[in-house]
């Protein structure tokens, strides 16, 4: 595929067509590196985990996928139910 840099303030920018963009996973705000190699340029994606915490999981609980805690068997070494 064909892109044309084009004028950016003081840079030089590359638009990226949005089906590029999906083959490779990116979305808008996600960060990449950028690498010079063998005189091309190459962008990789670097895609971060994201850090939940337990007031985001617990956000996630619903009426529809709330289950009832089930113990079976018998206790084992201190255990009391």
């Amino acid at each position: 595929m064909i892109v044309q840099f084009s004028k950016w303030g003081n840079s030089l920018a590359l638009r990226i067509p949005a089906h590029a963009m999906r083959d490779i996973g990116a979305t808008e705000g996600m960060k990449a590196d950028l690498i010079v190699e063998d005189g091309r340029l190459v962008v990789v994606p670097i895609v971060e985990k994201r850090r939940r915490n337990l007031e985001d999981l617990l956000a996630r609980v619903t009426e529809d996928n709330l289950h009832d805690a089930i113990f079976e068997g018998p206790e084992v070494g201190s255990e009391e139910w």
